[in-house]
């Protein structure tokens, strides 16, 4: 069946390459390369379907935007550089800094929607919404803190959109997600050597876990009148219990970990300005507090353990805009500032992510009446308070060993997409479809 099998070409590329999927671009572990076209505007209008197939991610109801059958094909490539720099007052300063943290990676994201009936749609959204890879030498003066880090992650989301009427349109349906963690750390060889005296060339502990779970996604669109869209499209927390191993010098046990991911709320709005001229602007609120401090279970002996994360809530501010140039080119634009769930009240050398402003273009070329085809570059820079200050006990993420550091990070995307019309465009939107089961 032809529906079928476009939508398993869907979901192929993201179960090739999701384990690759690195350089966290949403603050904490998220990642934001959901798209092509949106991130050749910072988001802007992603809620209000201003940003083609792809907007399913952050607003199922735009799935009513698209008449006919059309998928998308998304592949962006991170390249994110990260650095911490030890400073004065960290006792293992000797051992030197972090060199490169971060990992180059390619990110997937697929989408289709298939219209049922004038009113009706279904479609498949597959996308890695949470990963990092983070990578520092070996032997550094951060390693009781952080030596590899590893979170990978694959969504599935099914939607089911209704135009309920020519102003108001409404979705949802079932988030369905894999999510993967594996952490390591220096630690002593022997209990009573304390933790400054962690050398180079000291064992690794390795705390590992994974998980399937559900959730969901829902959203609205509104055209007060016609020319302007307003949306808005939420996506719940998923309740993951991670269970795995942690390895130490000491011996192995089974653990298990309760982790929840943040809720999180997209709002966009976009208006045509002329007939070849939209602008747009977007919000975003992710709910990172809700993972305050899971524990790991030994699920052997009872016994807990706590890893603090204590993130802030996260928010993005957008603005972008779309000019069609001739039949065959549009170009677009975009900036957006970032607020980091990540502050020097919580930053460790694991993820030591900052505040950011995101600076974006793109451009689209429709190659014939079915195939278009988008690129964008965006470059994320960091701002604001870079400093990490693990001093004292009374620091949640203290280890046993003072660390005082500062951090050099950006990030660049390349990301490039295919929009594919299945049907043949002239009829389907000449003659709305109209089918009766």
């Amino acid at each position: 069946m032809k529906l079928g099998r476009s939508l398993l070409l869907g979901v192929g590329p993201a179960v090739i390459l999701a384990a690759g999927s690195s350089g966290a671009q949403a603050g904490a572990f998220g990642l934001r390369s959901q798209g092509t076209i949106a991130i050749g505007q910072a988001y802007a209008g992603a809620a209000s379907g201003a940003v083609g197939v792809s907007s399913l991610f952050w607003n199922p109801a735009t799935i009513t935007m698209h008449p006919g059958y059309s998928s998308e094909y998304n592949i962006t490539y991170v390249d994110a550089s990260a650095r911490v720099s030890a400073g004065p007052g960290t006792p293992t300063l000797p051992f030197g800094n972090s060199g490169e943290l971060a990992q180059p990676a390619f990110v997937p994201a697929t989408y289709s929607a298939y219209q049922l009936t004038d009113r009706v749609w279904i479609g498949l959204a597959s996308a890695a919404p949470f990963g990092s890879i983070t990578k520092p030498n070996n032997n550094w003066s951060g390693q009781v803190y952080s030596r590899t880090s590893r979170i990978t992650s694959l969504n599935f989301a099914p939607i089911i959109g209704v135009k309920v009427t020519d102003w108001l349109s409404v979705a949802g349906g079932p988030t369905i997600e894999y999510f993967k963690v594996k952490l390591n750390r220096a630690i002593p060889s022997v209990l009573a050597v304390p933790a400054t005296a962690v050398l180079p060339g000291a064992p690794t502990g390795v705390l590992k876990g994974d998980n399937w779970s559900a959730g969901f996604t829902v959203g609205a669109t509104l055209t007060p009148v016609d020319g302007t869209v307003f949306g808005v499209g939420f996506r719940s927390s998923i309740n993951h219990e991670l269970t795995g191993a942690q390895f130490t010098p000491f011996g192995n046990a089974p653990i298990r970990v309760k982790l929840n991911t943040p809720e999180q709320l997209t709002v966009g709005v976009t208006q045509t300005i002329t007939p070849d001229l939209k602008l747009s602007a977007g919000f975003e609120w992710m709910n990172w507090s809700r993972l305050k401090t899971p524990q790991v279970v030994n699920t052997a002996t009872g016994t807990l353990s706590p890893f603090p994360l204590n993130y802030k809530d996260g928010y993005l501010f957008s603005l972008g805009g779309e000019y069609q140039m001739n039949p065959e080119w549009a170009l677009r634009a975009g900036v957006g500032y970032e607020i980091s769930p990540i502050d020097v009240s919580n930053r460790g050398t694991r993820l030591p992510d900052t505040d950011r402003v995101h600076a974006s273009v793109g451009a689209s070329y429709q190659f014939n009446e079915k195939v278009t085809l988008n690129a964008s570059y965006a470059h994320y820079f960091a701002v604001g308070n870079k400093r990490i200050a693990i001093a004292t006990p009374a620091n949640p993420l203290f280890a046993g060993v003072p660390f005082f550091g500062d951090v050099a990070a950006d990030v660049n995307l390349f990301s490039f997409s295919a929009t594919v019309r299945w049907d043949n465009p002239k009829v389907a939107e000449a003659a709305p479809i109209v089918r009766k089961y």
